[in-house]
C-alpha cells in the first residue's frame, strides 16, 4: 500500500518559517518525483516546487511564488521529501500536499500538472498571520 503522510504544517506569523516533511512508504522512491502542491480555500491546487531524478541527480522545480523562499530537498535513506519554507506570506495560507509521479521529469508544464501524480497525501495546513 502506498502512503504519503505531511507533517509540519501549523500557525506562523508573516516572515516566519515552517519546514513540512513527506514520508513515503510502498513505492521505490528513488523512481518518483515527488511534488508539494497547495490550495487555498476557493482556489486551484497550484504546485508549489518538485523533485525528481534523471540518472541519479537531482533536478528541482519551484514556481516563481516561492522561488528564493522555499527549499525542497531529498533524504533518500529516509524516504522523506522536506519543504523549507522562509520568509512566509499571508498568501502563502493553504492546505499543502505532497504526491508522486512514476518517472515524472520536466518541463514545468509537465511536472507541475497536478494530474500526472498517481499519489497523494492528506494535506497539512499551514496558516500564515500578517
Amino acid at each position: 500500500e502506498v502512503q504519503l503522510v505531511e507533517s509540519g504544517g501549523g500557525l506562523v506569523q508573516a516572515g516566519g518559517s515552517l519546514r513540512l516533511s513527506c514520508a513515503a512508504s510502498g513505492i521505490t522512491f528513488e523512481k518518483y518525483a515527488i511534488g508539494w502542491f497547495r490550495q487555498a480555500p476557493g482556489k486551484e491546487r497550484e504546485a508549489v516546487s518538485c523533485i525528481t531524478s534523471v540518472d541519479g541527480s537531482s533536478i528541482i522545480y519551484y514556481a516563481d511564488s516561492v522561488k528564493g523562499r522555499f527549499t525542497i530537498s531529498s533524504d533518500n535513506a529516509e524516504n522523506t521529501v522536506y519543504l523549507q519554507m522562509d520568509g512566509l506570506r499571508a498568501e502563502d495560507t493553504a492546505v499543502y500536499y505532497c504526491a508522486a509521479g512514476f518517472g515524472l521529469v520536466g518541463p514545468e508544464i509537465i511536472i507541475f500538472d497536478k494530474t500526472m501524480y498517481e499519489y497523494w497525501g492528506q494535506g497539512t495546513q499551514v496558516t500564515v498571520s500578517s
